[in-house]
């Protein structure tokens, strides 16, 4: 297992996957001059609309998707791996996805996943969010490897359910991705404890490339783009919430010594919850 160079890309997309394109294309360029091989773009990097029939307009298939199909073209050019961290794809049957997609050096297709856990939440700030209503949530946690590491997938939201990182480590991932689109007032009550609390738990790096500022459709997000290594420091942060390229060393041999000192992976075990039901509650994200 080597060492390599990590780079999270943020930025501020607007409505138009156009106009991110561009921006897509001058970040991605940034981090590969920096020596990244692996290079992850934040949560709805084509696009961040918030009207439906703007939204229903705006989003394709992704054999059609400019997004897709300028990802595949840098990761063949500059030689990298390239994780665009998400992007809403219309799915077959009419409905949207929010899509990770992960490109190899050679611009094929390395994996997807799909954001399992949808935002629908009712903010003290009066913003309320239903994810569910425009999106159809994913089913599978993937886990592929880049680098001699290995990659687990989430996308935002998905950061508050620990046991989709605990059943990836259990799956080998000692790289673990949280491309997002925080909000502000979320983000900086929660955005760097819960990166922290995930690499700690698995002994595994975390890269976390975040939208930042304020957005074409009136949305603001926290920005912050992280890169913390197995044992929960912070090694790399755009401290702010400007487009910006981070970029850190990744050795996987730092996950299997963390994993060493601390071997609660191995340590895990089964178990059943008696909450005086009568019928054990069935466990989510157990050990096995």
């Amino acid at each position: 297992m080597g060492v390599f160079k990590a780079a999270a890309i943020q930025m501020r997309s607007g409505e138009s996957p156009e106009r991110n394109a561009v921006d897509l294309q001058r970040l991605v360029r940034e981090a590969a001059s920096q020596g990244a091989t692996y290079i992850q773009t934040p949560e709805m990097t084509g696009a961040l609309i918030r009207d439906k029939e703007a939204r229903a307009a705006s989003f394709t298939s992704e054999d059609k998707d400019i997004i897709v199909s300028t990802a595949r073209k840098l990761a063949s050019e500059l030689g990298v791996f390239l994780h665009i961290g998400s992007t809403a794809i219309l799915r077959a049957d009419g409905k949207l996805a929010n899509r990770a997609l992960l490109f190899g050096p050679d611009g094929a297709t390395l994996a997807t996943y799909d954001k399992i856990h949808m935002f629908d939440v009712d903010l003290d700030n009066g913003e309320s969010w239903r994810e569910s209503a425009a999106y159809e949530p994913g089913t599978e946690a993937v886990v592929t490897e880049i680098e001699g590491a290995k990659l687990g997938f989430a996308v935002c939201y998905d950061l508050r359910f620990p046991q989709l990182f605990r059943a990836e480590a259990l799956a080998g991932a000692d790289l673990l991705s949280v491309p997002a689109a925080f909000t502000r007032q979320t983000g900086e009550a929660h955005w760097h404890v819960l990166l922290r609390a995930r690499a700690i738990e698995n002994g595994a790096y975390v890269v976390a490339a975040a939208q930042g500022g304020l957005h074409e459709d009136g949305r603001e997000t926290y920005g912050h783009s992280l890169i913390v290594d197995p044992w929960g420091h912070i090694i790399a942060e755009a401290a702010h919430d400007e487009p910006a390229v981070i970029v850190a060393e990744i050795d996987p041999a730092q996950s299997l010594a963390a994993r060493k000192k601390i071997p609660n992976l191995r340590n895990a075990r089964d178990f059943v919850v008696n909450a005086g039901l009568g019928v054990a509650p069935r466990l989510r994200g157990a050990a096995s």
